[in-house]
């Protein structure tokens, strides 16, 4: 299959081919696939596959950049969300609650996303999808006339591709860099719970466990290194390709924090004009939070708004004392938290339950901490790294 282009517009002539004989794991319904593209769709389809299969309910990812801003199985839409996309959040349907929660993880990041479902596209998400600004989709089927809706997105470039349940994977895969070629086992451990039995300080209960199963099959198709907070079956801030653990603990929890800050009365009684497009309303609401606004956007912000914000920014006390009714977080990294300061800036953004590898020459700290915040602690022993 000739691709529309390489990584870069300027790398021509891309192309991709099975590496063995027999069906593709996946083809093209409407629209022609650049190479990241088709990075987003292979790897957001094995994310929510494996999600759906760990815990057997319809799973959903919002990918960017060949990592995901967000991942959810289904399960409730709260009002915040269910107000944003204008739906009814007792009418929606397990797949689309999938994909909104997805979204609304990082929806700043979400804008332009690639989009995955574990289950056949229904008519209810095919509609949502087209008042969307989303660049495609992979899923396993598609109902009658779903294809035909979403392939008016994007005057026909809105890109959709159906996956094979059934397709299994070589045993080896491979890449080329700088002439060489690069070999390795496929990672197939199966993701369950039984990665979780090793609870070395804590309880866990079954609502956390399936919240570090969530986040171990997220982090197993996030660039490393990477971190994720979760929550009530969905994340709620992804810290990816950081080349310090700790930044992504720290990153991921600014997103987690901007998530829960989201549903501030302060925040949801912004006012907005009419003719302000949702995603500019999500961007004004994160530029609110942050609160260090420039005087551009101090003076662009007040154009927007039918009535006065009300307040500058949140206060320290506001944030403080919202921040600190976020609880029962679950923290998953792909790597061995190799300090502590990783567990005392999780316990900053609600973190009650932690899924690590282990094996640092600093676990036994990372376990004092743990203990010391009241945090239940397990140890997968398995590496998740992605590249």
């Amino acid at each position: 299959m000739d691709l529309r282009y390489g990584t870069n517009p300027q790398q021509r002539a891309a192309t991709t081919a099975p590496v063995q004989p027999g069906p593709w794991p996946v083809r093209v319904l409407q629209g022609n696939p650049s190479y990241i593209n088709m990075l987003d769709a292979l790897n957001s389809w094995q994310l929510v596959l494996e999600a759906s299969r760990a815990l057997n309910r319809p799973a959903a990812t919002s990918f960017k950049h060949v990592s995901p801003a967000g991942a959810a199985v289904a399960g409730p839409v709260d009002d915040v969300t269910a107000e944003l996309y204008g739906i009814g959040r007792a009418s929606v349907g397990a797949l689309t609650s999938a994909y909104l929660r997805a979204r609304d993880a990082d929806p700043k990041s979400s804008y332009g996303d690639f989009a995955a479902v574990s289950h056949p596209v229904d008519a209810e998400l095919a509609e949502l999808l087209t008042s969307v600004v989303c660049d495609g989709i992979i899923a396993p089927g598609y109902a009658p006339g779903t294809v035909a809706t979403l392939s008016k997105k994007k005057n026909g470039r809105f890109l959709v591709m159906e996956a094979d349940e059934t397709y299994t994977p070589p045993q080896h895969e491979a890449r080329e860099v700088f002439g060489l070629r690069l070999t390795q086992q496929r990672d197939d451990v199966t993701l369950s719970t039984t990665l979780l039995d090793d609870v070395v300080c804590g309880t866990l209960p079954a609502t956390a466990a399936e919240d570090l199963l969530l986040g171990l099959a997220v982090l197993r198709y996030t660039q490393s290194n990477s971190v994720c907070y979760l929550r009530g079956g969905a994340t709620l801030g992804i810290g990816a390709g950081q080349q310090s653990r700790v930044d992504c603990t720290r990153l991921a929890g600014a997103k987690t924090d901007t998530w829960w800050l989201r549903r501030h009365p302060a925040v949801r009684a912004l006012a907005f004009q009419p003719h302000v497009r949702r995603q500019d309303r999500i961007n004004w609401q994160i530029r609110f939070i942050e609160g260090d606004l420039t005087p551009d956007e101090s003076t662009r912000m007040s154009t927007v708004l039918s009535a006065p914000a009300p307040a500058p920014e949140l206060t320290d006390k506001q944030r403080t004392q919202w921040l600190a009714a976020l609880t029962q977080v679950a923290f998953v990294s792909d790597g061995a938290l190799p300090f502590r300061d990783n567990v005392d800036h999780a316990h900053r953004h609600g973190v009650g339950y932690i899924a690590e590898p282990g094996g640092s020459i600093r676990s036994s700290e990372v376990e004092d901490a743990c203990r010391e915040h009241q945090i239940a602690l397990a140890r997968t022993g398995l590496r998740l790294f992605h590249h």
